[in-house]
């Protein structure tokens, strides 16, 4: 079979006409997570259609999208940033609506408060399809059960923090532009001590990924710092 695509842990192959094959590249199960998409599509969720899980739960048969990735389109032209990041901010908000199952693990954080919210984990504009059809989302091991802010302060954060995939000159004056812009469409929309907590919580565990890159994770620090300042700010700690 051909590979279409690799992640960090998986591949996905072509199936069949329509249809693509992810498989775990560590043999572990990858089930849960098609029972994941499932219950999402069964909520009016965008995601890739689940046809079956076979190999003892290690292979996902699922629907092929068609389309650039948001992380794409996004910057090509560096313009239509704001538009893609109001529908990522959409499809927070509508996954958000969503009650999660009972099944679905609980988000453990240090500060977190309870919440019964459907949450992605992951909700970024590189697993984010742009078809035909609307914006698919696809990558969901890490969802969970908890409250949005989670799930909103972590992608905001891999956003402003997450290296830009674009040739220097152009990635430099996105870079310039990307943090205004996206506190317009996430910051703003959330807006609070609440949020700023859930932001230095979040960037400061995201540290803890193998996968991120050294000035990365310098940047996280960074951010974390001051989401915590402007949250002591705001209760007047």
């Amino acid at each position: 079979m051909k590979v279409l695509a690799s992640g960090r842990d998986g591949d996905i192959f072509e199936y069949a006409p329509g249809l693509v094959l992810r498989r775990a590249r560590d043999g572990r199960s990858i089930a849960g997570e098609a029972r994941t998409m499932r219950y999402a599509a069964e909520h009016g969720y965008p995601v890739p259609r689940v046809e079956e899980v076979r190999a003892g739960g290690t292979e996902i048969v699922m629907e092929r999208i068609d389309g650039p990735i948001m992380a794409d389109a996004m910057v090509r032209p560096p313009w239509k940033l704001g538009d893609h990041l109001r529908i990522l901010a959409d499809l927070h908000d509508r996954l958000h609506a969503i009650p999660a199952p009972d099944w679905l693990a609980v988000m453990p954080a240090a500060t977190t408060e309870g919440g019964d919210r459907f949450l992605h984990l992951d909700l970024h504009p590189l697993n984010v399809i742009m078809s035909a059809n609307g914006p698919v989302v696809i990558d969901w091991p890490n969802a969970r059960r908890g409250d949005p802010l989670t799930d909103v302060a972590l992608t905001y954060a891999l956003i402003l923090c997450g290296h830009i995939p674009l040739p220097r000159p152009v990635g430099a004056a996105l870079g310039a532009i990307r943090a205004p812009v996206v506190n317009r469409f996430f910051a703003k929309r959330y807006a609070g001590p609440a949020f700023h907590r859930r932001v230095a919580e979040m960037a400061e565990l995201k540290c803890f990924d193998p996968h991120m890159a050294t000035d990365e994770m310098r940047a996280l620090r960074r951010l974390a710092a001051r989401s915590a300042a402007k949250a002591n700010a705001s209760t007047g700690v």
